[in-house]
């Protein structure tokens, strides 16, 4: 997708960037003082503002460090959810212990997604890893959306790009949180949309840049049963970028019959999901299709058509270079 940014704010922009990359200096220096967990910590983020795939990212990541044996937490601030204390556990392994209007969606989502792996929140990351250690002991913790959380030290950061984020500006003038140059701090880069020989890999450094994608996984009903999806089916989404859900549906030979988006983390209304309904009837849609970030903010819907949800996983090319990386700085985890 090509940046389109508003150049009249540039200015603006500027001073943002310039506010961000001096709060990095600070911690830099040591100016500021970063917090420490016991426990090794692996920050997967990004540079721009919503969008970049870190979700589908941090659940492959928690997979593969499980089935390592690795024992893992996950720590997110929780966006969306109705929690304001200081840290809360969402999943000790078994299963989500809050719904998504307390914790936000993502971390129910991983909740559900990931057996074995302890899911946390609060606002401030190094507060919910230390109540996590207190709890469960060492272990390896996944900092969910992290690269501009600089309290707490992390001795890996893995950032999620989009190549038009190197050609767009900080807020207000474009999506950026921060100056492109702040990709110097990061060890590893997952660049999504591009061919693994892309000239952009070469230009980011090829040591530490890959080349990542996204699979549409098989769809299930609320009942968690798969079921196969009809030759048309209309979206419903709440998420940063729809038109690439659209995409992912298409590429799978679906025809998408039309599509319902709202915006990023919206809370889902009985009177809407019923006026969806009804459009994709019209439209001869045969189910609706929605992701499942999306399903934990929709709930329980009946009637016609059935609500298919779908899940996004992250194909990361050369994967195994890649967990190499990763599974290296997890062995640092105290015994």
């Amino acid at each position: 997708m090509t940046a389109h940014p508003r150049r009249w704010l540039a200015p603006l922009g500027a001073v943002f960037g310039a506010g961000a990359a001096a709060r990095a200096a600070l911690y830099r220096r040591g100016v500021l003082r970063q917090a420490r967990l016991c426990g090794p910590v692996i920050s997967v983020g990004n540079l721009s503002v919503g969008g970049s795939g870190k979700t589908p990212v941090v659940a492959l990541l928690a997979e593969r460090l499980r089935d390592l044996g690795h024992p893992v937490a996950i720590l997110s601030r929780g966006y969306g959810g109705g929690f304001r204390g200081e840290a809360l556990v969402v999943s000790e392994g078994s299963g989500a212990l809050a719904t998504a209007a307390v914790a936000g969606d993502e971390p129910v989502m991983l909740s559900r997604r990931l057996p074995g792996v302890v899911v946390a929140i609060g606002p401030r990351r190094d507060v919910v890893g230390r109540h996590v250690e207190a709890r469960f002991g060492p272990r390896v913790h996944l900092l969910d959306d992290g690269f501009q959380h600089l309290r707490l030290f992390r001795d890996l950061d893995v950032v999620c790009l989009d190549p038009s984020d190197l050609e767009d500006r900080p807020l207000p003038a474009g999506r950026l949180r921060e100056f492109r140059s702040a990709l110097g701090r990061a060890h590893l880069l997952l660049v999504a949309g591009i061919a693994p020989d892309d000239r952009v890999l070469q230009a980011l450094g090829r040591e530490r840049s890959f080349a990542v994608s996204r699979r549409l996984d098989a769809a299930r009903g609320r009942d968690g049963l798969e079921r196969t999806l009809p030759s048309g089916v209309w979206l419903l989404s709440g998420i940063a970028r729809p038109e690439r859900f659209a995409a992912d549906v298409r590429a799978t030979g679906t025809s998408v019959a039309g599509q319902s988006a709202f915006p990023d983390h919206h809370v889902f209304h009985e009177a809407e999901l019923r006026a969806v309904q009804a459009a994709a009837r019209d439209a001869g849609a045969g189910a609706l299709l929605t992701t499942e970030k999306d399903a934990e903010r929709i709930g329980r819907l009946d009637g016609e058509p059935e609500l298919l949800v779908v899940r996004l996983t992250a194909v990361i090319y050369d994967e195994a270079r890649l967990l190499a990386r990763v599974a290296a700085v997890a062995a640092r985890r105290p015994a």
